[in-house]
């Protein structure tokens, strides 16, 4: 197995790391920031799945909440490999945060070798939408 650890781009939000920890707290709302080759989504407030086209079908499930600073995110269900995901927001003052992805999971060498810039491009978009967050 090999390891594999991708954080996103931090990001200026304007907005309060309340009001952005509320909002990525609840899957329901996941759906307005996925990209279009995001398809089949289904979300209740603590899990989700799924599928980036040409890759697989994802499920996930929030596991703990540190409010406001870190969402923390495992896969869930038929998944092609386990991983872990962190909602990570820094607290700037009252009407601004920062926000980051960090992904981890051990996986088969030549499945990192397939999944890492995908997956790298693909948290840098949730983290870039982010900012949309009203």
């Amino acid at each position: 197995m090999s390891s594999l650890k991708l954080e996103s781009e931090i990001v200026e939000i304007e907005n309060s790391a309340e009001n952005i920890f509320t909002y990525l707290s609840d899957f329901k709302n996941f759906e307005k920031l996925m990209p279009p080759q995001v398809t089949n989504w289904t979300a209740t407030t603590d899990e989700c799945s799924f599928t980036i086209n040409g890759m697989a079908t994802i499920g996930m499930k929030i596991v703990e909440k540190f409010s406001p600073v870190k969402i923390s995110i495992t896969s869930h269900g038929k998944v092609p490999f386990e991983f872990k995901l962190y909602v990570l927001i820094t607290v700037v003052d009252s009407s601004k945060c920062k926000g980051q992805l960090t992904f981890e999971s051990d996986m088969n060498p030549m499945i990192k070798m397939m999944v890492e810039k995908p997956l790298g491009n693909f948290f840098n978009m949730l983290a870039k939408k982010m900012k949309d967050i009203k």
